[in-house]
């Protein structure tokens, strides 16, 4: 008898399945729901574990849809004259050595008068990190240049927008960063649309993708047995995912 096998399914493969769900469905299995032992894999503490961006964080291009990729980070500040050892070369050989598709995350270490009138990351800079394998960037600070980022096809978190800056300066290259309450660093993945940005680990790309079309399903089930009826009690009971 001959025997088949099934191909694998490449990490490509599963992180374009993974753009078929929302990021509130990526974080309900990631983590909202613990009690769920079925769909979540309770990965972080639902309220504490600094795994989701807050309402600081805005999207740029909701137009864009869903995109994940792997982590990057780098931490620009006011320049020191007793520190100047990185530069853009420096960034630019990490986002070439990555792992592709990359979410590259910005910390901005500046003063909060200065913060808020740094855009950062405009066309020129947008333009290189796209060359090297970025499909979104991620920064707890404004931007600038959206006219020309927005054909790029990259998806673009910030907290605002402004036109000018003055000079800055890279102070760390892959380290552990925190934007907007989630706490990310090198090696982990994103996913990031209109609703925000999630964090996970890479190893649990697989399993996420699984849980993530299995909760589809039974939401899919549940809204359209909720659209049915107008009973107070089925809606409670369906509500709770109890259907028939």
């Amino acid at each position: 008898m001959n025997e088949t096998t099934a191909t694998p399914i490449s990490e490509q493969e599963v992180m374009e399945n993974l753009k078929k769900y929302d990021s509130p469905t990526i974080t309900n299995v990631v983590a909202t729901y613990p009690g769920d032992l079925v769909n979540c894999l309770g990965l972080y503490h639902p309220w504490q574990g600094q795994w989701y961006t807050d309402e600081r964080m805005k999207c740029n291009f909701p137009e864009l849809g869903r995109t994940v990729g792997h982590v990057v980070t780098c931490v620009y500040g006011m320049p020191d004259p007793a520190f100047k050892r990185l530069s853009f070369a420096d960034l630019f050989k990490a986002l070439a050595a990555a792992p592709k598709p990359v979410v590259l995350v910005i910390k901005q270490n500046f003063p909060e008068e200065i913060k808020i009138k740094n855009g950062l990351a405009g066309g020129n800079m947008m333009t290189a990190f796209k060359q090297l394998g970025v499909v979104g960037l991620i920064t707890d600070g404004p931007s600038r240049d959206l006219d020309e980022i927005r054909p790029m096809g990259v998806q673009y978190m910030t907290t605002g927008v402004c036109a000018g800056h003055g000079d800055f300066a890279l102070e760390a290259i892959n380290v552990p960063v925190e934007v907007c309450g989630m706490a990310v660093s090198p090696g982990e993945m994103i996913h990031m649309d209109e609703n925000g940005a999630v964090k996970f680990p890479r190893e649990h790309l697989g399993e996420i993708a699984v849980r993530a079309n299995r909760l589809m399903a039974k939401e899919i089930a549940v809204q359209a047995a909720m659209r049915q009826t107008n009973d107070p009690e089925k809606l409670a009971r369906y509500i709770r995912g109890e259907i028939d």
